[in-house]
């Protein structure tokens, strides 16, 4: 065996036969996330065309449309096999990226369009990655996805930061050529139907195309995936889990706001600021999906992981509250953020991988859309409410935190109770062969 290979291997943990499933898996997640972030900034800059104070209303449009498009989305999933489905999700969405190019050629500059764009964003970037990691979970086994869950979530890392990058060049005509939003969309479309192609790739690689029936698909109710919510502690508590994620995310963010706003005097020193987190933020998450990811998920089981953001999570807003200064919140940020995108994310979709269709394809995007919308509206609307009732902000941002430890405990007991949630032993020295790669 090449000794530079047989290193290289148990660095990354992936082992023969899963290397082109792993590649496609990351293309596909790169390209998906660089179709959002090359449209994130136009999104934000037309969020606050007429104020910042029209977010918190945009968000709750957000939530409502949520509401509606979740039954729609599940009655496509009744009728369709996931090898139709998925790719047609995003041609969906491209489709919808073409008309929004059109309406704004014919209204330039128009602010209710402005809005809505901001909304449909705000809709898709939710649906297509739920959708992403429902496929994942489907077709890697568990003992995979602790392995290789994170390094596929480092092909997302790098689109989102390819996506950023590039929107940020293009605007300004950096390489003298300057984009503007219908331009930056139709790129977006370009990205997304590439991340199709890489989706057709992975599904031919296991079996999910026109030719090969899946073992299960979803089934003809749309209405199962609540169903199996309302009849399951399980799903109930991965509701709890995500909706105090987005809360205290959305008490921290407005945190931010305040210490930031209070620790640089002009709009340059805190984009600045901001750069410098993002950049922090993106080198901890891949160091860890690299080298880290797989190895936590193996040592401490995914009981272990869901506790590390909570609990990282508390002490930060102690922090904040002790000491309020730009330096503890940049290392509260970096590390959340990190984390979260490098090992909790990757621990979350490994819930999935035991249930059945219905709770992957419809439970699944209820939860990771409607849910997270709820507690990012909650959190939004939080600063009125407690100051209508004179209990200040970061006393309900610490019982969030305090309530979020205790429902990872919780999820963590039903984890080991629905399947084993043992740490994988080390693997052998001859890997198994290349055919065991795919899902039984």
């Amino acid at each position: 065996m090449n000794p530079s290979r047989s290193l290289l291997q148990r660095l990354v943990l992936v082992r023969p036969g899963e290397g082109r499933a792993l590649l496609w898996a990351a293309a596909y997640f790169f390209f998906l996330l660089l179709s959002y972030y090359l449209l994130r900034p136009v999104r934000e800059a037309m969020g606050i065309a007429k104020g910042a104070d029209k977010l918190p209303w945009l968000m709750s449009v957000t939530l409502l449309v949520m509401l509606v498009a979740n039954p729609l989305y599940a009655k496509l999933v009744s009728r369709w096999p996931r090898r139709r489905f998925i790719p047609a999700v995003s041609h969906f969405f491209a489709a919808n990226l073409l008309v929004f190019v059109g309406l704004m050629a014919v209204w330039p500059g128009t602010v209710w369009l402005g809005y809505a764009f901001y909304v449909w964003l705000s809709v898709f970037n939710l649906f297509v990655v739920s959708v992403f990691w429902s496929l994942m979970s489907d077709v890697f086994r568990e003992e995979q996805g602790r392995r290789l869950f994170g390094l596929i979530s480092m092909g997302g890392t790098l689109g989102a930061m390819g996506g950023a990058a590039l929107t940020d060049a293009l605007s300004r005509g950096s390489w003298g050529l300057q984009l503007g939003p219908a331009a930056l969309m139709g790129l977006s479309v370009l990205a997304l139907e590439i991340a199709v192609v890489c989706m057709g790739a992975l599904g031919r690689h296991f079996g999910v195309s026109e030719q090969a029936q899946p073992e299960r698909e979803p089934g003809p109710s749309a209405l199962e995936g609540w169903r199996a919510i309302a009849g399951s502690r399980y799903l109930q508590a991965l509701c709890v889990y995500m909706l105090l994620y987005a809360l205290t995310s959305t008490f921290l963010y407005l945190t931010q706001g305040e210490i930031v706003a209070s620790s640089f005097a002009s709009s340059a020193e805190r984009t600045a600021a901001f750069a410098r987190l993002d950049l922090w933020v993106n080198a901890l998450t891949l160091l860890t999906q690299l080298f880290l990811t797989g190895r936590l998920l193996r040592w401490i089981g995914v009981s272990g992981v869901l506790l590390v953001l909570p609990t990282l999570t508390l002490a930060g807003f102690g922090a904040l509250a002790l000491w309020p200064s730009f330096a503890v919140l940049a290392a509260v940020q970096v590390l959340r953020r990190g984390l979260h995108y490098a090992v909790d994310r990757p621990a979350r979709e490994l819930l999935y991988i035991p249930l059945g269709p219905e709770e992957r394809y419809k439970s699944k995007p209820f939860i990771d859309t409607f849910v997270y919308r709820v507690g990012d509206v909650l959190g939004v609307w939080a600063p009125t409410l407690m100051s209508a009732l004179a209990v200040p902000v970061s006393l309900a941002a610490l019982a969030s935190a305090g309530l979020w430890i205790w429902t990872g405990r919780s999820l963590g007991q039903l984890v080991r109770q629905h399947a084993p949630d043992r740490p994988t032993p080390p693997p052998p020295e001859t890997p198994a062969p290349a055919a065991t790669a795919a899902r039984s």
